[in-house]
């Protein structure tokens, strides 16, 4: 019989590619977001859209559904947003996840994979980045996700929950062959920044060349967004596969490799054939030279690597996305002008 997951936030950009990933290996999905669309149609995926802080609409879907595990990556992730509003991302990160948590445990459900970010980090003091690195977050959103990191430890020693926190490094990439790809308004993710630009004839902008890496501008790990959905789903088989009350675990999801800023503009002219413009500035507050992730714990206890970690091919599937998703983009403006000059 087909073990049935429960994916919160599964419309999303990481959530969405987590369930193809779980679709293609055999599993029952439902999910649950606030957005009323989902890109993925097929017949052993379940649809809600509903909030996760809905306690009476969640309860009703696991009284009806025979939940094994859940994945949980519903959550508010603009870094620059979080400073701006951080009351939003407390409310959505934190409170609605305790609410979520507790509904699960009056369920039974005991095994949980949580989308966690390198964002808990804060200014790495070594290279690479251990999960046994000290955890000084430096805005709200990383605050966030280290607070629920708390929480399931707690959670686990008090009421026997199961989980795997995944750390993700720089989410990138796309899935163009499913219609999957980054989908954010406004766009702050780097890769597809430059990509909306250079389709656009928009300046990109630069923030810092003045950092001590050889070319100057920040270094980052990239992992391609079909190696994170594939790390959820062996975190999923790890905890199902282990007894009640295991050793729950923390885990980076990185290349351990990184790629500047520069050579991002450079791979991404080459894939493109087209020169950015660039719009150098100071650099921002809190940007770190370095983060790359050690990723001996997710070979080692996952049996995880990132098989599509060259950066041309991450920029390529981004840009192959996004070529295809700009004729829907320019038809949505059309009738947005339209509607807006015939009701003015």
């Amino acid at each position: 019989m087909k073990q049935t997951i429960l994916v919160t936030g599964g419309a999303g950009y990481i959530g969405s590619h987590t369930v193809l990933e779980l679709i293609m290996h055999n599993y029952q999905v439902v999910v649950i977001d606030r957005v009323c669309s989902f890109e993925i149609n097929h017949p052993e995926i379940t649809y809600f859209q509903c909030d996760i802080a809905d306690t009476h609409a969640v309860k009703t879907i696991l009284s009806h559904y025979k939940i094994d595990a859940v994945i949980h990556c519903a959550a508010s992730i603009e870094v620059a947003e979080s400073v701006i509003n951080p009351a939003e991302y407390y409310e959505n990160n934190v409170i609605k996840t305790l609410l979520l948590l507790d509904t699960l445990r009056e369920h039974a459900l005991t095994k949980l994979v949580f989308s966690s970010s390198a964002a808990v980090y804060g200014i790495p003091q070594q290279l690479p980045i251990k999960e046994s690195h000290t955890c000084n977050p430096i805005n709200p959103y990383g605050r966030t996700k280290y607070i629920i990191e708390k929480v399931l430890q707690d959670y686990h020693a008090a009421y026997k929950l199961d989980y795997i926190a995944l750390r993700y490094f720089n989410a990138a990439g796309a899935y163009p062959e499913y219609n999957l790809g980054e989908r954010h308004q406004p766009e702050t993710h780097l890769i597809p920044r430059m990509l909306e630009a250079v389709l656009h004839n928009k300046p990109c902008t630069l923030f810092g060349t003045d950092y001590e890496t050889p070319d100057g501008t920040c270094v980052r790990d990239y992992v391609h967004v079909r190696d994170i959905a594939r790390a959820h789903r062996l975190a999923l088989e790890y905890l199902l596969a282990a007894p009640l009350n295991v050793s729950s675990a923390i885990i980076n999801l990185g290349t351990a490799k990184g790629f500047s800023i520069q050579e991002i503009i450079t791979t991404v002219e080459q894939v493109t054939d087209k020169k950015l413009s660039i719009k150098r500035m100071p650099r921002r507050a809190g940007d770190p030279a370095y983060l790359i992730a050690d990723n001996t714990l997710a070979r080692s206890l996952l049996g995880w690597q990132a098989l599509h970690s060259d950066i041309t091919s991450i920029i390529s599937s981004a840009y192959e996305f996004y070529i295809r998703e700009a004729p829907k983009k320019n038809t949505l403006l059309h009738l947005k002008g339209y509607y807006e000059e015939k009701n003015n």
